[in-house]
């Protein structure tokens, strides 16, 4: 009995040699995700063997992207976007000109023409979304201020690139191919005043409209007590949403997932939302990787490594030294800097769409195509240990370099607290690292029992509003004893750290108790094995749980300086 099983056999294959040669990756001590990669290699038609069906893997890799970036948008809500927007939208925009200019440079010297430099380097200036979330979420580093930041340049780098794909067509015949339908353009005023109106309609329609429907569907759902009623809704919201963006909007998937899951945080259900997803979304992205491998071509190493390596050096030394140079012009910490330059060293899926389309133009030759896929699979496989040498560099930077310490402890008005300052506010006060979601929620309950607060917190155009608003707020990074001393933690009675950021909250409880051995400490995980473990080192009230974290740590804090405040008796 005959059955048309490509889909079955893809995905046979793709999880099975994945798992192969990413277990033989790890055990190599290398990251798991260049044997996912191999195993793309493995079973693509420019390798001998089973070859699988390419269309198949990509199509189930974007299911992937959708599920991923739904789960970001769960955790990552309009304010955090807003907050880094004087950092994500000249960072990304200045940042991809110069990738652009770059990549056009070394198209010239090749010879090419002006439309096949301007595809190639546009397509090596739009790293991959999905790389570097799996890079941020494996060192817990999502949710942090160099985490927002690095999330914000990206969905700026996503929205420029979709603006570009709608109008590249326009710009063909100029640059020397064709239209891809064979007619004339459109205008190009025509052109981009619909990509607008379309991009400003999905999301006034997901703010306005989704922002009250999907918490109350996901509450109905709830309602049901089925858990596979809750899990089906969670996939049935981030896969529809994203196909409807792309159908009706032209609004990538990956954008319109985002969108659903930024909105779908308004629900109290978006952390177990969250949680249901996981599985699917861990399983989908190892078949993203996958699909690049099986893209691939070897042979490029071969016939032309001097411009393999020529396109890598622009992607992983050239984009990642524009981005660090204008994090540090924006006056943000030297490790800021360094983690967004890691992020962006690399290139994916955006890359695999303008570079095809740029070939179906006439722009672009298939040589460049292979160069872009070879650069990807590179700066793919370099990614982790880029995230990996962020620590160890920043260190070598500043033991051996007068200047890079001198830039690192640079006169910043908004790093150290007015003379000003009320009395109040330093000594006895809480000192509250972190002002997202949680620590928000925090501050509102202490303003509303008149507890004098002082926060610490890394996004300086933040405390920038925060002083505007009257609040008393110190920029910088709390693991740095100078934030600390700013905000008075020698007479502080309680630290309060709202961030999720396992590599850091044991230096700054060290930092703290050193300058105040009585300070009492509450502090939030990320998951129910950190908490255990914070607890059993007894280093101060642990919370978890992101429905209830809020108010829990509020309370808790509340209820110390009621007693605090009640007479001896």
């Amino acid at each position: 009995m005959e059955h048309n099983v490509a889909l079955i056999t893809t995905i046979a294959a793709g999880f099975g040699l994945a798992l192969i040669f990413g277990f033989i990756a790890e055990k190599l001590k290398t990251p798991a995700l260049v044997g996912y990669l191999l195993a793309g290699i493995a079973i693509s038609p420019t390798t001998p063997g089973f070859v699988a069906d390419v269309e198949i893997a990509s199509q189930l890799s974007e299911i992937g992207v959708m599920l991923l970036m739904f789960g970001v948008g769960l955790h990552f809500s309009l304010d955090d976007l807003l907050s880094v927007k004087r950092i994500a939208v000249p960072g990304a925009i200045v940042q991809m000109a110069v990738a652009t200019g770059l990549g056009m440079a070394l198209a010239s010297w090749w010879d090419w023409s002006l439309g096949a430099g301007l595809v190639l380097g546009l397509s090596l200036s739009c790293a991959s979304t999905v790389v570097l979330l799996k890079a941020l979420e494996s060192r817990g580093l999502l949710e942090t201020m160099n985490g927002r930041i690095a999330v914000g340049w990206l969905i700026v780098e996503d929205l420029v690139t979709v603006m570009i794909l709608v109008l590249l067509p326009s710009f063909a015949t100029m640059l020397g191919g064709t239209n891809e339908s064979g007619s004339p353009a459109d205008p190009l005023w025509r052109t981009i005043g619909i990509t607008l109106l379309l991009v400003s309609a999905f999301i006034a329609l997901m703010l306005i409209v989704g922002r009250r429907f999907l918490p109350w569907l996901l509450w109905q759902v709830a309602r049901t007590g089925s858990r596979e009623m809750f899990t089906l809704a969670v996939v049935a919201v981030a896969i529809c949403i994203a196909y409807g963006a792309a159908a009706l909007f032209n609004v990538s998937f990956a954008l319109g997932a985002f969108f659903a899951g930024m909105v779908m945080r308004e629900s109290k259900f978006s952390q177990r939302a969250a949680e249901e997803s996981l599985p699917l979304r861990d399983a989908f992205a190892v078949l993203f990787f996958v699909s690049v491998g099986m893209l691939f071509d070897p042979a490029v190493l071969i016939e032309e490594p001097i411009r393999v390596l020529a396109v890598v050096a622009i992607i992983i030394v050239g984009k990642s030294m524009a981005a660090m140079l204008l994090v540090l012009i924006l006056r943000y910490p030297l490790n800021t800097s360094l983690t967004v330059a890691a992020s962006l060293g690399q290139i994916g899926e955006f890359s695999f769409i303008l570079a095809g389309l740029g070939l179906s133009l006439g722009l672009m030759p298939a040589e460049g195509m292979s160069l872009v896929l070879a650069g990807a699979l590179i700066s793919i496989a370099f990614n982790p240990i880029a995230f990996a040498a962020v620590t160890p560099f920043r260190n070598l930077i500043l033991k051996h370099s007068t200047v890079a310490r001198k830039y690192e402890n640079r006169d910043d008005p908004y790093a150290e607290l007015p003379m000003s300052t009320e009395r109040k506010f330093l000594k006895g006060q809480v000192v509250l690292v972190g002002y997202g979601h949680v620590g928000q929620s925090i501050a509102l309950a202490l303003n509303e029992k008149n507890i004098p607060y002082i926060v610490a917190e890394q996004n300086r155009e933040l405390v920038q509003d925060l002083r505007k608003k009257g609040t008393t707020a110190v920029s910088g990074d709390a693991t740095e004893p100078s934030v600390l001393i700013q905000a008075h933690i020698k007479d502080a009675a309680m630290l309060v750290i709202a961030t999720a950021d396992p590599l850091n909250v044991r230096q700054m409880i060290d930092t703290a108790r050193t300058l105040n051995p009585d300070i009492e400490i509450v502090l939030r995980s990320r998951s129910e094995d950190e908490t255990a473990l914070l607890r059993k080192d007894q280093i101060g009230m642990v919370f978890f749980a992101e429905e209830e974290l809020a108010n829990s740590m509020s309370y808790h804090i509340l209820n110390r300086f009621n007693k605090k405040s009640e007479p001896a008796s």
